[in-house]
C-alpha cells in the first residue's frame, strides 16, 4: 500500500511539474513576443 501511495505521489509531482513548466514556458513566450513586437515597432 505504501509503494502504491509513493508511486501515486511521484506521478502527481511529475504531472504538476509538467503543468508548471508549460505555464512558465507560455509566460516566457508571451514576454518574448511582446519584446520582439516592441523592437519591431521602433524600426
Amino acid at each position: 500500500a505504501m509503494d502504491n501511495a509513493t508511486n501515486n505521489a511521484s506521478e502527481r509531482v511529475a504531472m504538476l511539474t509538467l503543468a508548471y513548466n508549460k505555464a512558465r514556458q507560455e509566460a516566457i513566450t508571451t514576454e518574448l513576443i511582446e519584446i520582439i513586437s516592441g523592437v519591431e515597432s521602433m524600426k
